[in-house]
């Protein structure tokens, strides 16, 4: 657990957040965050929910975020402030502690990076050791390329990025400002495009991009492919965890997250404000709308036109049996209403 040294006072923190401090010492000290079972004397943690209220009777946290409705459940030993949303607030603290937690950044060009002629680098850059920048790419100002980054040929890194070691950005692609993206992703990747052929696979060359909206935060191992065509489009405040793939064509909108190892074939759209869950696989050419929840580990085999939270898990099989079993399925909430229509009437006439 990394920790402040000076640390905040309760005080400091809750006038940070614009929250009340309903109970305890103001001038305690905080030093670092933790969770409610593991937090010690100087650290604060947070109850967003009655789930945890077990932790918090018993926990040894300097002070707690809590909602008014759960405040009775925080042990006494542990200063209260009171906020509306206790996750989201300790999210905020946590974002400012990241900030003073991390090590400085050394602006300006390692001399072991390889930077083209024809690169343009913006004010206050970071550009680490071994990383690669193609002709004609833009770095934005105050953007950082850790260790080993790859830069393309005529590709736009926006202000205010970080990219983790070993990212590779291929050529003619774009990522707006303020985007984080994590070791080993690789954006703008060849789409797996191939016709069949007399002699095998025959290449389908991938002409398109890829464009990252601002404020997109994507995980590490990541694979987004470009277009085959078209560009492949991740919308602002997107926000991708680890392992997922998006094929060419691909189109996220605005604001939607997604957890790890999902798959999404190519030429998706998928809306804004959409949460996938982990494991979960898009089949290609779908459109999904705004507002949409899918569950961790379902498969989406048809479009979705209607907000909302779906699931579904099918077993493997034949696949004309599978389509006839998914076509039977769908049936079955119209069935279940017969059956007890007609056990209420066999009822009846008794």
């Amino acid at each position: 657990m990394r920790r402040l040294a000076d640390g905040f006072t309760i005080t400091e923190l809750a006038r940070r957040l614009g929250a009340s401090l309903r109970r305890g010492d103001p001038d305690r000290r905080i030093h670092a965050l933790a969770s409610l079972r593991a937090a010690g004397p100087d650290d604060l943690s947070f109850l967003a929910s009655a789930r945890h209220a077990a932790q918090a009777r018993h926990t040894r946290a300097a002070a707690v975020l809590v909602p008014a409705a759960l405040a009775a459940e925080v042990a006494a030993g542990s200063a209260l402030i009171e906020v509306d949303d206790a996750h989201r607030a300790f999210g905020q603290l946590a974002r400012e502690m990241a900030v003073l937690l991390a090590p400085p950044v050394a602006r300006g060009v390692h001399p072991s990076a390889v930077v083209a002629p024809g690169a343009r680098l913006g004010r206050e850059v970071a550009i680490g050791p071994f990383v690669v920048i193609g002709e004609g790419a833009c770095i934005g100002d105050a953007s950082v390329l850790e260790a080993g980054v790859s830069v393309g040929a005529g590709s736009v890194i926006g202000a205010g990025c970080r990219l983790h070691p070993h990212v590779t950005i291929g050529h003619d692609c774009a990522l707006g400002n303020d985007c984080t993206v994590f070791a080993g992703t690789v954006i703008g990747a060849d789409g797996f495009g191939f016709a069949s052929g007399p002699q095998g696979w025959e290449k389908i060359p991938q002409l398109g991009g890829v464009v990252v909206g601002n404020a997109v935060e994507i995980g590490a191992n990541c694979a987004i492919d470009r277009g085959a065509l078209e560009d492949t489009v991740i919308g602002d405040g997107c926000k991708l965890d680890n392992l997922i793939q998006v094929a060419h064509n691909v189109r996220l909108g605005e604001h939607t997250a997604i957890a790890g190892c999902v798959g999404i074939a190519g030429s998706a759209v998928i809306g804004r404000r959409c949460r996938i869950g982990g494991g979960a696989g898009i089949l290609g050419h779908l459109e999904i709308c705004d507002d949409v929840t899918i569950s961790a580990m379902s498969l989406v085999t048809r479009s979705i036109g209607r907000p909302g939270f779906y699931s579904g898990v099918y077993p493997l099989m034949d696949n004309a049996d599978w389509e006839k079993s998914a076509a039977l399925l769908r049936r079955l909430p119209q069935w279940r209403e017969r059956l007890r229509r007609l056990e209420r009437i066999d009822r009846e006439q008794r």
